[in-house]
């Protein structure tokens, strides 16, 4: 099984959202590819109450698809969770390349960015769509 490792500062609204729609399309295509979400910040912002965006959550459950890790609450990444990953994306270069360089030098060259801005920038009305793209098109590229 490969495995795909997605970050955001926290681990609590963009990055948690690309890891359950992965896994959902990946277990519906049959792909031999698993996610898993960290936060590239030392410690998650104390503006996130429960375990994951209520933002994140009703998309998913809306779209039909139940979180598998909807009662997980956000960890931030280590150097281990490097280890074994196939592909590893941060959702938002201008955001977490910083972060990623300074807490994880040696592995800051394996990272893929994308361009999703967080809710501070842009309302996840518009922000989770484009993660929806975003995933599909890698679901689709992993065929």
């Amino acid at each position: 099984m490969k495995r795909v490792l997605f970050l955001c500062t926290g681990n609590y609204y963009r990055s948690r959202y690309a890891e359950e729609l992965f896994n959902h399309l990946a277990r519906g295509e049959n792909l031999p590819w698993r996610a898993f979400s960290r936060g590239a910040a030392e410690r998650g912002s104390p503006d996130n109450v429960g375990a994951m965006s209520v933002f994140a959550d009703d998309r998913l459950r809306t779209n039909g698809i139940v979180p598998e890790g909807a009662t997980r609450y956000p960890q931030p990444c280590s150097l281990a969770d490097f280890d074994g990953v196939d592909l590893v994306i941060a959702l938002k270069e201008a955001e977490h390349r910083p972060l990623i360089e300074r807490r994880f030098p040696k592995v800051a060259d394996k990272v893929t960015y994308w361009h999703v801005h967080d809710i501070d920038v842009v309302h996840p009305a518009d922000a989770l769509p484009m993660i929806d793209e975003l995933v599909r098109e890698l679901v689709s590229s992993l065929r």
